[in-house]
């Protein structure tokens, strides 16, 4: 039950995104979705004791998998659906908390906290890209099979 509510928290605060970000109306539930998806591969991989920076990485690699599939889908942008299933993975919180310590003069937290939100940001954008490289070449590959009738 308790990842069926994360599904739902996550979609909604993707799709929350979407709207603000203005996605286009028939986009907004795949923009849900997307985001809901990368957020339980990462729930998921968490739960299961993995390292968080891993879990964001594979929790990336979900949400770019779904953004593929609904931008070939529904014909529309990549970017739509990325900008806004990446939502629930962003450390916000761990930004938060390193402005914080910043302000407070405690620099040594302020460095480790900001140190944590950036491997998770950087995790997270090699996910995306990992996955649509993987992409590109497997379309490569599939056109040049196809020009040469295999």
């Amino acid at each position: 039950m308790v990842y069926f509510y994360q599904f739902i928290l996550s979609f909604f605060a993707s799709a929350s995104f979407g709207v603000l970000f203005n996605a286009p109306r028939k986009a907004l539930a795949s923009c849900g979705v997307t985001g809901a998806f990368g957020w339980i591969v990462f729930y998921v991989c968490r739960e299961a004791g993995m390292d968080l920076i891993l879990a964001s990485y594979l929790g990336a690699i979900g949400l770019s998998v779904i953004a593929i599939f609904y931008s070939r889908h529904k014909k529309m942008p990549i970017i739509a659906f990325i900008t806004c299933g990446i939502i629930p993975l962003v450390p916000g919180g761990l930004a938060y908390n390193a402005m914080r310590h910043v302000v407070l003069k405690d620099y040594m937290t302020a460095l480790e906290y900001g140190f944590e939100a950036a491997l998770i940001s950087l995790a997270i954008a090699m996910g995306i890209i990992s996955t649509e490289m993987t992409d590109q070449v497997l379309q490569t590959v599939r056109k040049k099979l196809k020009k040469e009738g295999v």
